[in-house]
């Protein structure tokens, strides 16, 4: 039996759609979580479209629904909000947020671009809220594993990184246009911009930040239908693959490595895949959401009729379900999406209470800035036809 009484936070959701129903249904599994400092309630939902509020009349908890996400934030009661919408209202609804006194988990990309950034950041800072930004992928049992395996010397001195998030969504041509197809709402950044941090989260927190990068960005859909039938212009880029050069240091001397970065929604064969691979002189390791159930580890132990090292071994490991929050899930079931985003929000909330300790975090404020930079330098590098160093500070 817990001893842990758990603090009540009431939750608003900004935008009612696909991400606004995934936390709300994540919120109503917490009890799967054994021992969280935290219990969110889910109180109240703003979105435009009266009609998307109805799905969360069968949450006996949400008593407040308005179309106007200013009224949600005057909620005295709200502590929390979470915001799915547009990247172009990222901006005005984030400032609006923090001003309101609320504190935030935010959709990526953190603001439509760099300017938006630098706007956000700086009402983070004036206003001293607790901010993250949302990344699911990362919390994969698997994933977490491939993280602890590097941080306890696993791999060694790395040899190279490849991070990747990819999808076939727009490989329908006739799928219709929508506002993740227009730069106008989701930035010149593009695919980037949609699925850029998932990839950036790990090598970010593993303190990978490039010192220089080539990006190949690719606008392969010029126009789709729109809602009249009649052809839309499509403009913005649906892959992006960035090679960059990170410096780290081993014994004491400087050497640099190769990541490559892919964020592609156009990517024949994958359904919806992250996957992470970090190879080095003592190891590999890799994980990918295709096979969510499998880590698979490189060694060179020594065996009978073979001298240590002179061999290489991969270890299939299986994952199972648990990742930074034990759960009641039994440990040798499977972890899925809804899965991750209940791991994100436990990590979130209780980050915020201060009861994270070193478990893996969500995305920061300042990781959601840097990814940015590192889009102005893909842009420019594509553009210019040349390798970038970004500017980071």
């Amino acid at each position: 039996m817990s001893t842990i009484t758990p603090q009540a936070v009431n939750v608003g959701i900004v935008g009612g759609g696909l991400m606004g129903r995934e936390i709300a249904a994540a919120i109503q599994r917490w009890p799967a979580l054994i021992d969280h400092p935290v219990r969110p309630v889910l109180t109240g939902v703003a979105d435009i479209n009266p009609a998307a509020l109805d799905w969360f009349d069968q949450i006996p908890t949400v008593t407040t629904k308005v179309t106007d996400y200013r009224e949600l934030l005057a909620d005295p009661e709200i502590d929390v909000v979470y915001i799915a919408v547009r990247h172009d209202l990222h901006q005005q609804m984030y400032i609006d947020t923090l001003r309101a006194g609320k504190d935030l988990l935010a959709e990526k990309p953190f603001g439509i671009d760099a300017a938006a950034a630098d706007a956000i950041l700086a009402a983070v800072d004036e206003t001293g809220r607790f901010v993250r930004v949302s990344s699911e992928m990362p919390f994969f049992p698997g994933a977490q594993a491939a993280i602890d395996f590097v941080r306890g010397g696993g791999v060694g001195r790395v040899i190279e990184v490849s991070s990747a998030f990819l999808h076939s969504s727009d490989y329908d041509l006739a799928k219709p246009v929508n506002w993740k197809r227009q730069s106008q709402y989701c930035g010149e950044a593009g695919v980037m911009n949609d699925l850029g941090l998932h990839a950036w989260h790990v090598p970010l927190r593993l303190g990978w930040a490039p010192a220089r990068l080539y990006a190949v960005l690719q606008d392969l859909i010029p126009e789709r239908p729109g809602a009249s039938g009649a052809m839309v212009v499509c403009d913005t880029i649906e892959n992006a693959t960035v090679t960059a050069t990170v410096q780290a240091e081993a014994g004491g001397v400087i050497y640099e490595f190769p990541l490559v970065v892919e964020t592609k929604r156009i990517d024949p064969g994958q359904k919806n895949t992250w996957r992470l691979r970090i190879s080095g002189l003592d190891g590999v390791v890799e994980f990918s959401t295709a096979e969510p159930k499998t880590l698979r580890v490189l060694q060179r132990p020594g065996f009978p009729g073979a001298p240590a090292g002179s061999e290489q071994v991969w270890q299939h490991v299986q994952a199972g379900s648990q990742s930074i929050w034990p759960t009641v899930t039994g440990g040798i079931f499977e972890f899925g999406f809804s899965d991750a985003i209940l791991q994100m929000w436990a990590a979130f909330l209780a980050e915020r209470a201060g009861s994270l300790g070193d478990r893996f975090g969500c995305v920061t404020p300042q990781e959601a800035w840097l990814t940015h930079r590192l889009y102005d330098a893909a842009l420019t590098s594509q553009r210019e036809q040349r390798v970038v160093a970004p500017v980071l500070t």
